[in-house]
Formats: structure tokens, C-alpha cells, sequence
């Protein structure tokens, strides 16, 4: 498929079948995620696969509660790819202090955008989920004070069709000068 069908066919699944996700699969996604570009060649990603059905509903429980349980839905996806980041190297945080911009939060939108097109081409769904509790995910999955999870990606098969995208119109968006 080209690009721009690719583009067309990646959407926000909500709604997963319980169908495993082969393991193949998701390296290919993880290994097109690897490869994102990043500020300084920093690569201040770390990708967390939750694939135990236990561990994952514990997590679930505990990060998609409360005021995040608007989410609760990614329980159902067969896996999780929690992407967690660390502050980029020493180059790239003295460009973001210049230009009062986080680089390493842009790295690891490229490389997560890599991963949800590569599945997207693979045949799974996903939905990029950034309101869950940061800190619970965090405790749970024990990690260092330097790192931050970010992103949670609920992967598998899509339990619904393709809906039709409603974006606004090229128009509405471009300006050329």
C-alpha cells in the first residue's frame, strides 16, 4: 500500500478482539519506531511491552481509574506498548533551553507515530493514549526517577470497520505566501 493510503487507513481503535498479536508483528512496529529520527540522535525513548494478561489488567486498574478512566478501554487490547523517556543527551536539552521546546517529547511523538503507521500497515489497531496516570505506571513497572512514561499504545485487532475520518478542509489549515 503507498504512503497515503496508509495515512487514509490508520484510525483510533477503541474497541479490540481478543486475537493474539503475533510477535512478528510487533517487532516490525517496535523496529519502525527504533528507527525515528530525534533531536541530536538522542533516542530518548524506551519502549515497555505488556503482553501478560495479569500484569496488563493490574496496570490497566491502576493508571486508567479515576479521573483517567475515560480510558479504561485499553484493558481490552491483547498488548500494551508503553513508550518512557528520558530527557535527551546534554546537546539536545541545551537546544530545548534555548528554543523553550522539549525535544525529546517531539522524538518520541516521530517514533511513536512510526510504530501506530507500521501496525496500521500490519492490519492491527492502535490508539495513542496520553491521559492515564503517569506516576502509577511508573511505580508499578518500577522504573528510575530519570525516566517518565509518556505514551500508552493498546495494540490488536480492530473490533469495528474503518470509520470515515472528518478533518477539516486543506484550506482551512495551509496558508502559502
Amino acid at each position: 500500500m503507498d504512503f497515503t493510503e496508509l495515512v487514509k487507513q490508520r484510525y483510533s481503535v477503541r474497541r479490540f478482539t481478543d486475537k493474539p498479536v503475533e510477535k512478528e508483528k510487533l517487532d516490525l512496529c517496535l523496529e519502525s519506531a527504533r528507527l525515528a529520527p530525534s533531536a541530536c540522535n538522542s533516542q530518548p525513548w524506551h519502549f515497555i511491552v505488556v503482553e501478560n494478561p495479569e500484569f496488563k489488567n493490574k496496570l490497566c486498574d491502576a493508571i486508567f481509574s479515576g479521573q483517567y478512566s475515560t480510558n479504561k478501554f485499553v484493558k481490552q487490547a491483547p498488548v500494551l506498548v508503553l513508550i518512557a523517556s528520558d530527557k535527551g543527551t546534554f546537546i539536545s536539552k541545551i537546544g530545548g533551553f534555548l528554543r523553550d521546546t522539549q525535544f525529546y517529547l517531539i522524538d518520541i511523538g516521530i517514533a511513536a507515530e512510526h510504530f501506530v503507521l507500521q501496525a496500521a500497515e500490519l492490519g492491527l489497531g492502535t490508539c495513542w493514549i496520553g491521559w492515564f496516570n503517569g506516576k502509577e505506571a511508573k511505580k508499578i513497572l518500577k522504573l528510575p526517577d530519570s525516566v517518565t512514561v509518556d505514551i500508552v499504545i493498546p495494540v490488536g485487532y480492530a473490533a469495528n470497520d474503518l470509520p470515515a475520518k472528518s478533518r477539516k478542509p486543506i484550506t482551512d489549515i495551509v496558508t502559502y505566501k
